[in-house]
């Protein structure tokens, strides 16, 4: 658990022109320098990209994006974006752009900058990874005195058999320690504190079974529709693009063993574990959804088919409900629900652990629906924080009963903002922790898990706008007793 520190790297984003690069890359380098992690001889960050812009050009740019970030206006920031940023133009990808590239990294580590340790961070379409690395690879990019270490965005591949396509590629080119396929959920201040309120809380571990919890429900709501992704998510759909990674990461870090140690290769090992021991799913535990148009206020929200880049006849799904079960030990009998969506009413990221009633009732004159059961709601956003429900007697008479909270918030405990997640994540690269990374293991266990419900026909529900989703989706948890939970 000993803290390590940043070494001196050349910190490169391969597309360093998109949308990604200015609004959460460079604000997330600048803020971990300005925390002291990455001091004046420590980084060198060198941009490329297919349009032709000078260096001074591209500092600006991001100079620009840190000032509508947020940034303060000061001569530290314009003196940050001219000492450590660099730019090069790569036209078409071609062999000698790679060449020139590792050219101009010579050139800059070799003022006094050895070992050269390199980050190649890949904020590129999915289509062009595999060429990129290859490139890199024949430019001699890949090999170094020091260490090197390739960072890819999420999706890791498109299903099953491209996904170890996709890792065989890599694996012809890199070691699997050098491999960080990142996954900005995991990065979520919430999601680490997570496993710590799980393995250094054990009034709560000793719960975390069979015994006393009733079910686990992972709910991902987002209250925006596509937007400017309608063409890529034509060929997504919700189920790829949210539920195999991460809703699937969630629910390994709720559902995992206890580590035999509290590192990267620990940790993805027992969420392994979780992903192989989930049965089979069965297609009437799923339901699909696509939102329509909602007239709200006189103000209509198209409908998913009304997308700029969507087909009018799209069966894309917008929205899925997924129950599980888990075939081991600990969790046998309990249901793992997963739910995910646009256009639902509220952004919200939260899980919710039911657990089981009192074997016996003693306020048996009660309905019993007037005694909630006890709950633990762990929020990521847009509030990060646990609340842990329990009944309380209502004053007076007749007897009753009011479900209330304990509640601990973060932002209120401990001021200010929470770190962004790709801050953490970038950090985590820099120093070689894997901890909060995909392996790929987990990759093609989760695609495998998935494949048969991507290959199989099944109906899309519609659900309006604005709401919790198709009918078809509550139906998933009544079936078994449960209903969907919500806040606190």
């Amino acid at each position: 658990m000993a803290e390590k520190s940043v070494e001196p790297h050349v910190f490169v984003i391969l597309g360093a022109t998109g949308d990604l690069t200015r609004r959460k890359l460079m604000p997330a380098l600048f803020h971990l320098r300005t925390l002291g992690e990455l001091d004046k001889q420590n980084t060198l960050i060198v941009g490329a990209a297919m349009p032709e812009m000078s260096e001074d050009a591209f500092r600006l740019w991001v100079y620009e994006g840190l000032r509508n970030s947020g940034a303060p206006d000061s001569s530290d920031l314009r003196r940050w974006c001219d000492d450590h940023l660099h730019y090069l133009t790569v036209h078409g990808g071609s062999l000698e752009d790679y060449e020139a590239l590792a050219a101009l990294l010579t050139r800059l580590e070799g003022a006094g900058r050895k070992p050269a340790n390199r980050i190649f961070y890949l904020a590129l379409p999915p289509t062009t990874v595999p060429s990129t690395v290859e490139r890199l690879d024949q430019a001699g990019l890949l090999k170094s005195d020091g260490w090197v270490r390739v960072v890819f965005e999420k999706p890791f591949g498109h299903d099953f058999s491209s996904a170890q396509a996709l890792n065989a590629l890599l694996h012809r080119h890199l070691g699997e320690s050098q491999i960080y396929r990142i996954d900005h959920y995991l990065g979520k201040e919430t999601v680490q504190n997570l496993l710590a309120f799980r393995f250094a809380n054990p009034i709560f571990e000793t719960l975390w079974n069979r015994d006393m919890v009733e079910s686990v429900q992972i709910t991902v709501a987002e209250d925006l529709g596509v937007e400017h992704r309608g063409s890529y998510y034509q060929e997504a759909g919700a189920l790829r693009d949210m539920v195999q990674n991460h809703l699937t990461q969630l629910m390994t870090v709720v559902a995992m063993e206890v580590p035999v140690s509290f590192d990267a290769a620990a940790i993805q090992v027992e969420k392994l574990k979780v992903l192989q021991s989930i049965d089979p799913i069965d297609p009437q535990d799923v339901a699909f959804g696509q939102y329509t148009a909602w007239n709200v206020a006189g103000r209509v929200i198209p409908g998913y088919r009304q997308e700029q880049g969507v087909s009018p006849d799209s069966t894309t799904e917008t929205f899925v409900a997924i129950k599980m079960d888990i075939h081991n030990w600990r969790w046998r009998g309990v249901p793992f629900y997963l739910r995910t969506g646009k256009r639902l009413p509220r952004k919200l990221t939260q899980v919710a652990v039911t657990f089981r009633p009192a074997p016996f009732q003693v306020f048996r004159t009660l309905e019993p629906e007037s005694l909630d059961s006890n709950r633990l709601l762990i929020t990521l956003q847009p509030n990060e924080g646990f609340a842990l429900c329990f009944s309380v007697k209502t004053p007076a008479r007749p007897l009753s009963f009011t479900s209330q909270s304990l509640q601990f918030d973060y932002g209120r405990a401990f001021g200010g903002e929470l770190p962004d997640a790709y801050e953490t994540l970038l950090r985590d690269v820099m120093i070689g922790d894997q901890t909060l990374f995909v392996s790929a293991d987990f990759t093609e266990t989760a695609w495998r898990l998935y494949d048969p419900l991507l290959a199989g026909k099944h109906d899309v529900h519609f659900y309006t706008a604005g709401s919790w989703g198709p009918k078809e989706a509550d139906a998933v948890v009544e079936r078994n007793g449960h209903r969907w939970q919500l806040g606190w």
